[in-house]
């Protein structure tokens, strides 16, 4: 999967799978598999991390993580997720930003939101710096939104997230993630641009969707309604644990097949 690959797949109607991940171990895995795209999301703050939003991932957690992936990822094309309000502090600061990220092995970077984000989005991208644009449900303004909402639900509502998906394909974004919006808002977005977008929470119109590889395996004990477990690794890993536990305490591990001589 390269850049012009996204163009090209949405005009032949063909799927894009992303998956999000944050490390070495599950890249290496999504390496092995037909999956189009890593994204090492903003989201490691909280899955991995176990902070309550995406707001704690900085610059260096998210240099940390992508380098992780890139390590373990080996053709896979990855988009790593700007930190909240990197983009905001001066064109300077962005563009350092994304060298950062971009030198840490992502491919491009994702920034969430329109206004006030497209002289920034267009200038990474006449620098060599692909961008991928967030519009609906951007966990970043958790906050302005009173918590993780669907958005879009009104007509006014809707009108401006379309508007800003049509101004983000204007300012240069190659695609564009669709999130935590009514499937017919997803629909009418797809079908509005020439640049792929890619659904979590949108749908099943749009010309790919993206998961959180914990929520597509199984280990979310309460995943949101927008995930589908493929999966249920987690509990399995729980069963493990336990029976790894068990073994010790009983005396039945090690064994002499376990131990040296």
């Amino acid at each position: 999967m390269t850049l012009p690959d996204f163009r090209r797949r949405k005009a032949l109607h063909e799927p894009i799978t992303v998956v999000t991940c944050y490390d070495y171990a599950f890249a290496h895995l999504v390496a092995r598999t037909e999956l189009d795209c890593i994204l090492v999301g903003d989201s490691v703050a909280m899955v991995v991390h176990g902070h309550p939003s995406t707001l704690a991932a900085d610059l260096p957690m998210m240099q940390l993580h992508t380098e992780s992936v890139a390590r373990g990822a080996g053709t896979k094309f990855i988009v790593a997720d700007m930190p909240f309000l990197e983009h905001r502090k001066g064109q300077r600061e962005a563009v350092s930003a994304a060298q950062l990220l971009l030198r840490a092995g992502a491919h491009a970077v994702k920034i969430e939101g329109a206004a006030g984000n497209l002289t920034c989005i267009q200038n990474l991208v006449e620098g060599g710096v692909p961008v991928m644009g967030h519009v609906g449900l951007t966990p970043q303004f958790i906050h302005a939104f009173g918590g993780f909402k669907v958005q879009g639900r009104e007509d006014d509502a809707a009108e401006r997230i379309l508007a800003d998906a049509k101004a983000l394909e204007t300012a240069g974004v190659f695609a564009l993630v669709i999130e935590g919006v009514p499937a017919p808002l997803g629909k009418r977005i797809t079908e509005a641009l020439t640049i792929p977008t890619i659904g979590i929470g949108a749908g099943p119109a749009t010309d790919g969707q993206v998961l959180v590889l914990h929520d597509l395996l199984g280990f979310t004990e309460k995943p949101p309604k927008l995930a589908r477990a493929f999966g249920q690794v987690g509990a399995e890993a729980l069963a493990a644990l336990r029976a790894y536990d068990s073994a010790v305490k009983s005396a039945a591990f090690p064994t002499e097949k376990e131990s040296y001589r």
